[in-house]
């Protein structure tokens, strides 16, 4: 958790996903897809990307509340 260009840009892709999830759930639209194409290899990899960066921030949680018990 010590490379913050690496957390910041896994933490900006999961959002991204978040917000096509909540199109697809709200408006049946898939932002990837219509993009990308419906499972191209483009579109893939763009949820592969999304996967891999959730699993990654996943490590955020053993983070959450050490810092703070350091501090004091």
């Amino acid at each position: 958790m010590n490379n913050k260009f690496l957390d910041c840009s896994a933490l900006t892709i999961v959002i991204i996903g978040a917000i096509n999830w909540a199109l697809i759930g709200f408006f049946r639209f898939d932002l990837v897809a219509k993009i990308f194409g419906n499972m191209s290899w483009v579109s893939r990899i763009v949820y592969d990307l999304v996967g891999i960066c959730g699993i990654y921030l996943i490590t955020f949680y053993l983070y959450c509340g050490g810092r703070k018990s350091q501090q004091a």
